[in-house]
């Protein structure tokens, strides 16, 4: 360390250049811990054409950075797009520049000003001269290491990593890395490129990500959420909890922009849940597990044998489906699927759809091992009803209020009253099927703990991460999109979540166990 020398900082970038000047191309990898997400990028950059290009998981979504063709330049994104015509046709989006805010091009190394030399140790089997820059931002604490190699063609980046810790919060709120692995820039041909869609704030970063990373500048995902809390009327209480809430949205940013630019087969959104915590998630997902057998009747699979499908069914069409509701900070899951599932069975018994009351369940079935908020279950909410001869109706018993409350309950109000209860074959999709179609909706319980779950928007949801059971939710349907076959499901979590309150599930390998634990009631 004694004997390094920082090189002229403002040269720095000459350096990195000079090893395969006046191109650098990479197949590298930025990993951001907190915010779940390893994505694999490529790089270009041409410094005297004033040019850059940057894409992400393997050329799925390519940004562009061009100081030259206009006065200021402009930035642009090509990504591919899935409508209900079009299946992943190239799009391209434009952002030019202003004189306040010139386009340059853009690297993935960070500049070296205010960089010191540290120490020499070996990376990855490289010896290296280790740099580090400490800078701090109020109450936050930066420190940004890199460590670079020699090699026959001169400096080789190996790694770059941030740390971010805020005495505040007394903990860590941000950390992401680079993985530099060295080994031209390709024009935009024949697309038609126009202003993207969504929140203003939103566009830069999306055209590009990698400035936010590089740049040492407080990042735009301030600016955004700023803009988010306007929009859910979010406030806190004091200045600690503002900065943990910027950090949380700040992090399921990325991950929902790193997600889509994946090209997967459905889309994220931030929603009005980008700043609760994975703990706080939690609380929306209260299906209890129980090994306990259910007193449920045997599916009548015989009744079915000869059944003729349709292709697709969707119940709220037909009237059998009420309006989408929330939860809250309650973990009532168990309750929303149970009177979903009887609201459709009391429509298809009376042609009248009867909004039904959560807040009973809530309050008054804690005998039958649900404990309101805390958690439950949709066959246990079944045996409360057929003890009681139904359950009140939404209207009767009172407002939903998202907390445990005093049960109040006047029997001679009380609908739906149930017989029997019926336990679809776990992991059988036909049969499920065949429940809908002929009973209308079921109630499910599903793995809802991925992030993606979280911030899903729209098309069809298939998750590898999907294991154990933990949320109760409603099958309303099912259907094929582009080839996929996918299960209709109604969630408690309000319409700003999913496509407005709904999600599309795969039925592949019956994906995140929606036919694993489906039941339904049987009306007297």
């Amino acid at each position: 360390p004694s004997q390094a020398r920082a090189p002229e900082t403002s040269h720095l970038l000459e350096c990195y250049l000079s090893l395969v000047s006046p191109y650098v191309t990479s197949p590298w990898t930025i990993k951001l811990p907190y915010s779940e997400i390893e994505e694999p990028f490529e790089a270009w950059y041409n410094l005297t054409g004033g040019k850059s290009r940057i894409q992400y998981y393997h050329g799925q979504v390519v940004t562009y950075q061009i100081g030259t063709e206009r006065p200021w330049g402009a930035t642009y994104k090509v990504t591919p797009e899935t409508t209900e015509t079009e299946v992943n046709t190239r799009r391209c989006f434009q952002l030019n520049g202003t004189s306040d805010n010139c386009v340059q091009p853009q690297s993935v190394f960070p500049s070296l000003d205010g960089f010191k030399p540290l120490r020499q140790e070996h990376y990855r089997g490289h010896l290296c001269s280790v740099w580090q820059n400490v800078s701090y931002w109020g109450s936050k604490k930066n420190v940004y290491t890199l460590w670079v190699a020699g090699s026959d063609t001169g400096l080789m980046p190996i790694h770059y990593e941030m740390r971010g810790f805020n005495s505040l919060l007394g903990s860590h709120y941000d950390k992401y890395e680079i993985d530099y692995l060295i080994p031209g820039f390709a024009p935009l041909l024949g697309l038609e490129c126009k202003v993207p869609p969504g929140e203003e704030a939103e566009h830069h970063i999306l055209a590009n990500p990698m400035q936010d990373y590089i740049g040492r500048v407080a990042d735009r995902g301030h600016h955004l959420f700023h803009r988010y809390r306007l929009k859910y009327r979010k406030e806190y209480l004091s200045e600690k909890e503002l900065e943990h809430r910027t950090r949380i949205f700040i992090h399921n940013m990325r991950y929902v922009h790193s997600k889509n630019r994946a090209n997967l087969s459905y889309r994220l959104s931030l929603n009005h849940l980008a700043d609760r915590t994975p703990k706080e998630m939690t609380m929306l997902r209260g299906w209890l597990k129980d090994e306990t057998p259910n007193n449920g009747q045997p599916f009548p699979l015989a009744l079915y044998t000869n059944l003729i499908l349709p292709e697709s069914l969707d119940w709220r069409l037909y009237g059998a489906v009420t309006p989408i509701k929330d939860q809250a900070l309650c973990g009532s899951c168990w309750s929303f699927a149970t009177t979903g599932v009887l609201e459709g069975a009391l429509f298809l018994q009376t042609g009248v759809l009867t909004p039904l009351s959560q807040q009973a369940l809530i309050d008054c079935s804690w005998g039958f091992g649900n404990y309101a908020c805390d958690g439950g279950l949709t066959w246990r909410s079944f045996e409360w009803v057929k003890k009681h001869g139904g359950i009140p109706s939404a209207e009767s018993y009172g407002p939903y209020w998202g907390q445990n409350g005093y049960c109040h309950c006047n029997q001679s109000e009380f609908l739906a009253k149930l017989t029997v209860y019926v336990n679809v074959p776990s992991g059988n999709i036909t049969a499920l099927k065949a429940a809908i179609f002929k009973n209308g909706p079921v109630a499910i319980s599903i793995d809802a703990s991925p992030q993606s779950f979280a911030f899903y928007a729209n098309g069809i949801y298939h998750e590898p991460k999907c294991g154990d059971l933990n949320h109760a939710v409603l099958a309303v349907g099912y259907g094929v999109l582009q080839g996929e076959s996918y299960w209709l499901i109604k969630n408690s979590w309000s319409t700003y979540w999913g496509n407005d309150g709904y999600i599309l599930m795969s039925m592949r390998d019956n994906n995140c166990g929606v036919a694993t634990a489906a039941i339904y009631p049987v009306l007297e």
